[in-house]
């Protein structure tokens, strides 16, 4: 059987990013998924809807609504900004989010979402993952809801590599993995 392919989009672009770190330890850790992270991220422009359409759209757009149509799930690791997710994640998935001409699709319409996050702060990404998850409402994409994998004061849970640590974190991850795998599975 064809292992799952599973599109990795962190949230941050910071080179030394827990986030990033995060979705190159589900690379590690998972048991049988495809995953590959997005490293597009910062090539998306501001989303313009004169430009959301076949015809116009950035090639850096289309290429990620490619990518987001062949994969069979979505793992999104976001830092928390001001009590919410990052601009350009948000801006990221505005661009992914529409089919104004009624003739593509929607990318993200029952796509199964697997959410995870990291910060330094004691709370971790509770309250960006919340508002993440309200953005899938809107897209009707079938996100997991727990287990929840907030790694909070994350610099204690990485070495000095970038690898991720700590052992409670680890499970939760790949408890994670695995309920996003049998949604996907169901789905099929």
């Amino acid at each position: 059987m064809t292992p799952f392919k599973i599109l990795a989009i962190s949230g941050s672009l910071r080179a030394d990013s827990h986030n990033t770190a995060l979705l190159r330890a589900a690379q590690k850790f998972n048991t049988g998924l495809d995953i590959e992270i997005y490293e597009g991220l910062r090539e998306i422009p501001p989303y313009d809807m004169d430009l959301d359409n076949p015809q116009h759209r950035p090639a850096a757009v289309v290429d990620l609504r490619r990518r987001i149509n062949e994969a069979d799930g979505l793992l999104i690791a976001t830092p928390e900004f001001n009590y919410s997710i990052p601009g350009v994640l948000k801006n990221a998935i505005d661009w992914v989010s529409t089919d104004w001409t009624k003739t593509e699709g929607l990318p993200l319409l029952r796509k199964p979402v697997a959410i995870l996050g990291a910060a330094p702060t004691n709370f971790g990404s509770v309250r960006a993952q919340l508002a993440l998850r309200q953005v899938f409402v809107w897209t009707e994409s079938d996100v997991v809801v727990k287990p929840e994998v907030i790694a909070f004061r994350s610099h204690e849970r990485f070495d000095d590599e970038g690898n991720l640590v700590d052992e409670t974190t680890i499970e939760l991850l790949q408890s994670l993995l695995t309920v996003l795998a049998v949604k996907i599975e169901r789905a099929s």
